[in-house]
Order: structure tokens, then sequence, then C-alpha cells
């Protein structure tokens, strides 16, 4: 990380200082995925502002105790001078339990809660658990009832303990600054008077380590926040899931946190439960992870999830390529009302004109009219057939006078042929009579 981009990201992270919204978590959008991030740029350490303690910087960012050595396990956590580079977490692996109520992981000393009004958003605090001899319990219950201001009424067995390390307690603690339960109680429903609870001024660091009598102690203004949002019969979760495994964006994540103390796993123990884990996120088969940040991992227990392997992003459905056409614009086309259907009646005969065939009058008038119009010039025809000295001359009148022209030899040889037939006859019976006026019979005068 470069320096410039480390000193903006170190006035970011103090503005958020000393709220709630410092451990406000929004979903992955991507179901399954259990993997959420704090600060999206990346950012995950901060700058101290003057000479304090690690306890001082995991106060300022509502972390516990243990959780910050972890991340800084080369810094003494009694000494760090000003200036000095502090890693605080950015990433979380959500526990393997239901998105709903509130879940508290024993192992890393977190409680996750999924407000009800608020879906797709997670509340993470850090928070103290029960001793070694003194273990919260685990399983699902629910909050019976919520109390704030409550006075405690110490168990004949802790007062036993104050009283063998000469700190005697009374019977009813009141309530106040320097009662054990801070100022707002969860009543859980279990036998022997679990709670969730605040703390004295006199503990307040000790949150997020192993030092309660069983119960679960949180920050001041922690556990208000959770008093005013959480309502009575809300599920509670108490897992005990030192390492996580979980998706984000198809990258495999691992968290691994030490045991708790009395339960120390071997390390071939720790390495097969991570990998039952990991087995079980990828569709029960193991994938070819890196095994060199597997072993790191669970060396370390610092709690920081890692990246351990990448995916192929699912495919989508492949959608044939349609072929490139070029489509001519459509011509421009005027609308037009179309017509009604006519109504068509039954049709009536119509007459036929038969042109009847000419007489013979008819035929003699044609043929003298043909006569007459070959005998004349073409100067002495009606001025509308003169086609040079007439004005205005049809074309019809023309072609009329030209076709009478043209058929009169034709007209006139066939009036002839009957004349010269009948001429050809008489002969006949002219040159029959002479030769019966020369036969032996005579000629006689007379019938």
């Amino acid at each position: 990380m470069k320096i410039c981009t480390l000193f903006a990201s170190t006035l970011l992270l103090s503005v958020a200082v000393g709220n709630t919204y410092a451990t406000t978590y929004t979903l992955p959008p991507t179901p399954g995925d259990r993997v959420i991030t704090q600060y999206p740029d990346g950012v995950s350490v901060t700058r101290s502002e003057q000479d304090e303690t690690l306890l001082d910087v995991a106060r300022r960012f509502l972390l516990g105790q243990v959780e910050i050595v972890r991340l800084n396990q080369d810094l003494d956590r009694w000494h760090i001078k000003k200036d000095t580079i502090v890693r605080i977490p950015n990433k979380r692996i959500l526990p393997d339990t239901p998105h709903e109520g509130i879940t508290l992981n024993i192992s890393e000393y977190r409680m996750y809660y999924y407000p009800a009004d608020q879906p797709g958003v997670v509340m993470s605090f850090a928070h103290g658990v029960g001793r070694q001899d003194w273990k919260t319990p685990l399983g699902r219950t629910t909050v019976a009832r919520k109390v704030k201001d409550p006075v405690w009424h110490p168990p004949e067995s802790i007062r036993r303990e104050h009283a063998a390390n000469g700190d005697p307690l009374p019977e009813v603690v009141p309530a106040g600054p320097h009662n054990p339960l801070g100022a707002f109680a969860l009543y859980l429903n279990l036998p022997g008077e679990y709670r969730i609870h605040g703390t004295d001024i006199d503990k307040i660091f000790g949150i997020g380590m192993q030092i309660t009598h069983g119960c679960v102690r949180m920050y001041p203004e922690d556990v208000e926040e959770l008093y005013k949002s959480v309502a009575v019969g809300t599920p509670v979760y108490m897992v005990k899931q030192p390492i996580k495994v979980g998706w984000l964006d198809n990258v495999l994540y691992i968290e691994a946190h030490p045991d708790l103390e009395g339960e120390e796993l071997t390390k071939d123990q720790r390495y097969a439960l991570a990998l039952q884990l990991i087995q079980k996120v990828n569709n029960n088969e193991i994938p070819d992870f890196d095994q060199t940040i597997l072993n790191d991992a669970l060396t370390k227990l610092d709690g920081n999830p890692v990246a351990l392997y990448e995916r192929l992003p699912p495919l989508e459905e492949a959608v044939p390529a349609q072929p490139e056409t070029t489509v001519a614009a459509p011509l421009p086309v005027k609308a037009v009302k179309a017509p009604s259907a006519p109504v068509l009646a039954k049709p009536k005969a119509l007459p036929v004109k038969v042109k009847a065939a000419p007489t013979k009058p008819a035929v003699a008038k044609l043929a003298k009219n043909a006569k007459t119009l070959a005998a004349k010039p073409i100067d002495a025809l009606p001025s509308k057939v003169k086609g040079a000295k007439g004005k205005v001359a049809k074309a019809a009148d023309i072609k009329t006078a030209k076709t009478a022209k043209t058929k009169a030899p034709a007209i006139k040889a066939a009036l002839a042929k009957p004349a010269k037939a009948k001429l050809a006859a008489k002969s006949v019976v002219i040159k029959q009579a002479l030769a019966r006026k020369g036969s032996p019979g005579g000629y006689h005068h007379g019938s």
C-alpha cells in the first residue's frame, strides 16, 4: 500500500471512531456468499495518534482485546508509540448459522446480529465469554426478557470465589457504574441466569476475552444499541467455530482463530477440520487450493480471512449469434381507405348487335361512290381531306379517303365479274341458237 493512500485512509477511519456504524456490514449480494467487508477500499490499518496501548486502539474501534492482539503479534500490547501502524480487521466470515436473530461465536469473541427490520444488514460486536471453569453454554435459545439498569444478585458460588480472593460481594449489587451487568441486560431462556449485558467501568478492557462467569459481556454503547433493537423472543445461536470458510465473488476464504483455554487442537486435527469445512462449501469436493496459504493461516491463527482458492464464475447460457443482415428502409406507403365491398346484382343480358350483310343496292352505291372517288383528283376532294391545301385535316377523314381509293379497283372488278359471266352465258346461248338454225330439222317460226 502506498504511504499517501495510508494517510488518507487513516483520516477516514478516525472519523468513524466511537459509533456503532463501525461494526455494521452489508450482506453479500450473491446468495451463499458469507464474507463481509467493513471498508470497501480494503483499508485495514490505522495510525496511532499518541503513545497508547493496543487496548486503547481496540476501544476506539470497538474491537476485543484478544482480537487486536492476534492481528498485531509483532507489537507490544502495552507500549504503542505515536505514529505506529496498527492493523485492524476488515473482512469477516459469517458463522455457519441461520442469518436471523443473534449468533454468538464463542471461539472468536464476537456476536453477529441480523436486525429483523433491516434486511441485508448484519451488525457485529465484540464480547467477552466465560472462563474455562465457567463455560458459556452452546445451542439455540431465545431472549426471554430485557431489563434496563438491572440489579445483580451474585450466586453463592461467585460470592465464595470473591471472598477467597479478598474481594467480598454483597448479596445484592445495585444498579450503577460499578454494577458488573452494566446499564442493560438481555436475559436468555436458559437455566442459571445467563445474560447478554454491559460491563462496569472497572472491567471495560476485559471485553473480547475469556473472562466472565459464563455470561456475554459487551461494551456499554454496543449493548445499548442491541437492547434498543432486539425484541423479546429473538432467537440466539451460541456456537463454537474456531475455523470458518466462505465465498465472496467466487473466491474462497479461510479464517482461523486460536482455541479456547483447555480446548487446544493439534495441528493435524485443525487441518482435518479445515478440509472438512472447505469440502462442505464446495459441493462436497476438495478444490485445488493453495496448500501453503492454508498451512500459514492455520499456523498464525490471527483471525484474518485470507483468499485460498478462486473458481471460475458460472457460465451464462450461450445465445447463438444471429447473422448480420442488411434490411432496406421501407418505402413510404400512403394510406388509402379501402373501398367497401359492392353489392353484386344479377347481371342482365346485354343486347348483341349483329351487323347485317350489305344488300345489293348498298354494294352498288358503294361501288358508284368508289368509282366517283377514284375518278376525281386529290384536289377535287373535300377541303377537310386535302393534305396540302386544307388548313385543318382530320386523320380519320384522310384515312377513309385513301382506303376508299385503294379499294375502288377491287370493288369495280368484283362488280364486273357478274356482267362478264352473264355476257359469256348469253354468247353460249346465241351460239347454240345459230347451231340449231343450220341443222336438218330447219327453223320454223312459232311454237
